[in-house]
């Protein structure tokens, strides 16, 4: 009886351990996930990208391991607690009591709510960050944690994969301190309304991000003043080309389906025949010419002829045939116009001609990212065609409530893609979860097509780059990577009001306050700024309510500032860090 006892013992010994806060004065975040959207959450913590001190970080991860993607395991600066199920014990276990911030990372909307009930029940003054597909169930969600926030990843990413599609700038808009502002081409706006440069994008493969040459950036945040986004203009044109280029390819796909069908065939030979032997009596006589000859034997197939027995062999001959010909003409006429109307009208009515597409677009994998996708394209009046070779995908009912023609397929295959009549596609959008069947598709896409649009979801960043250079495929996306910014600034409580992706980089829209014994009380606010890595674009004093934007860069910034700036993410962290009150270590003798 002994070992029952004991072991009792353990567990409680165990729990007053879990149970108690361990800490080294620093912010202690808890990550739920091994996926790469948790891999770069926990990189931008553990770069301290958005906060001024470097915290304690602990992972939780299940123990069994994925087998594609970056392994988060190998983080190094990291706590890592194997858990299988997100209850009380494995938050415990992860020194979640006392703990700042939790963030939950799995592609599971109930689950991650489930274990955000539980991290409650361990840690009741806890920030729960969730990642949640249907965005829906967000007010819900902060009503049972007030100190939460709802990000969905694929809804974050889906707009910049649209615009790429699309060749246009990914369609990003905000309000802050009464403007709001958007993301947008230089050439398509006016100079009075351009607030900042941001980056110029004239070489594909090596945007400058925020130049010192303000004028010399192409792509400008600028005040909204009515005029529509660029992608919603894209689509409208493409929706428009559409309709008018509609009538006369349905009567053209209708009048090819006519001609692969056996009736007509079969009417093409007789009407073949009739030509030739028209063509033949007109050499034979050449006093009928080759209209009279031609008049002649479409009378003489439709309506017969009398015999004449003294007529040339060869005359007789072409009058037999003709009136045999004559005898299988009528009915299949009669056959293929009314197979051809009925097929028509069917065409017409349903808009689906299946084996041919023109200026469509094709989305293949229909995960998160790809549903939101496939669905805003649709939304904008643009055709699609799906594919996913998992028939259970998130993406396959939306696909049929809408009636998108889907392909239960691997859409790495060219007789795939194919089917989805890639030849004649305006764009490819390779979205899955694994780079090696997402490159498969691309370049097989190429292959059939040289000049494809193409646009690529791919995590490796080194790896996309190499696959722009080589295979000239100058689109490519990583879903985590836009996306981590925000889930890191969420679970930090930083004020980062938006993220705005240039190609496969990214800028955050922040405010930042202006600490009391911080490095940037009484100096410029050209010091607050670093080229091609932080740039200042409005600046609210402490008292006041409105922002003072485009400040002169010799205003001087005093205590409770708010500095609304455009960075990148270690501009950022350089910026936090200067405007955090300045920590002076003790010298040797000072007393406690």
């Amino acid at each position: 009886m002994a070992d029952p006892w004991r072991n009792r013992a353990r567990r409680v010994v165990e729990n007053r351990r879990l149970l108690r806060p361990v800490g080294d004065g620093r912010p202690h975040y808890v990550v739920c996930g091994q996926d790469p959207l948790a891999y770069h959450v926990v990189k931008a913590l553990l770069g301290a990208e958005l906060s001024a001190a470097r915290p304690r970080v602990t992972v939780i991860v299940p123990r069994r391991r994925r087998l594609d993607g970056p392994e988060i395991r190998k983080l190094p600066g990291i706590k890592l607690v194997e858990a299988d199920r997100l209850d009380e014990y494995a938050f415990r276990k992860a020194g979640l009591p006392g703990a700042t911030g939790l963030a939950l990372l799995h592609q599971d909307d109930v689950g991650n709510i489930h274990a955000a009930l539980c991290a409650q029940a361990v840690e009741p003054r806890l920030r729960v960050v969730l990642r949640m597909f249907n965005t829906g169930l967000a007010k819900g969600v902060r009503r049972l944690l007030p100190d939460s926030e709802v990000l969905s990843d694929a809804s974050m990413a889906a707009p910049a994969f649209v615009a790429a599609a699309l060749g246009e700038v990914a369609p990003t808009h905000f309000r802050h301190r009464g403007r709001t502002l958007y993301v947008a081409r230089r050439t398509d706006v006016r100079p009075e309304d351009v607030v900042c440069g941001l980056a110029d994008t004239s070489d594909a493969g090596r945007p400058r991000i925020l130049p010192d040459d303000l004028d010399g950036s192409d792509l400008v945040l600028a005040e909204a003043n009515g005029q529509p986004a660029g992608t919603e203009v894209a689509a409208r044109r493409i929706a428009r080309d559409r309709r008018r280029r509609r009538p006369a390819r349905l009567v053209g796909r209708a009048v090819r389906s006519f001609a692969t069908r056996k009736i007509g065939i079969a009417t093409l030979v007789v009407l073949a025949v009739v030509v030739v032997l028209g063509v033949v009596l007109s050499a034979t006589r050449h006093e009928l010419g080759i209209g009279n000859s031609l008049y002649m034997t479409v009378v003489m197939t439709l309506s017969g002829a009398d015999p004449e027995i003294n007529q040339p062999l060869l005359a007789k001959i072409m009058q037999v045939v003709l009136t045999v010909a004559g005898l299988a003409l009528v009915p299949l006429l009669t056959a293929a116009v009314v197979d051809g109307i009925v097929n028509a009208r069917l065409a017409l009515a349903s808009d689906r001609l299946p084996p041919y597409r023109e200026g469509h677009m094709i989305v293949v994998g229909l995960g998160n990212v790809g549903t939101r996708v496939m669905a805003q394209l649709h939304d904008l009046g643009i055709e699609v065609v799906a594919i996913d070779k998992d028939p259970n995908a998130r993406g396959v009912p939306i696909a049929r409530q809408r009636d998108i023609p889907l392909l239960t397929a691997d859409g790495a295959l060219a007789e795939t893609l194919d089917l989805a009549s890639v030849r004649t596609a305006r764009a490819l959008l390779v979205l899955s979860t694994d780079d090696v069947t997402n490159l498969e598709a691309a370049l097989n896409g190429r292959m059939v097509r040289e000049d494809l649009r193409v646009v690529l979801r791919l995590f490796d960043g080194d790896f996309a780059a190499r696959i722009q250079q080589g295979f000239n495929i100058g689109v490519s996306r990583s879903v985590s990577y836009l996306a981590a910014p925000a889930f890191a600034a969420a679970l930090l409580n930083r004020a980062v009001i938006a993220t705005i992706p240039v190609q496969r980089h990214v800028l955050l829209i922040a405010e930042v306050p202006v600490a009391a014994g911080s490095a940037l009380v009484g100096r410029p606010v050209r010091e607050a700024g670093r080229a091609e890595a932080v740039r200042v674009i409005a600046v609210t004093r402490r008292d006041a309510t409105t922002a003072a934007w485009s400040p002169a860069a010799g205003t001087r910034l005093a205590t409770g500032d708010r500095l609304t700036v455009v960075a990148r993410r270690a501009g950022l962290s350089w910026l936090l860090k200067q405007a955090s009150p300045v920590v002076v270590a003790p010298r040797p003798g000072d007393p406690p």
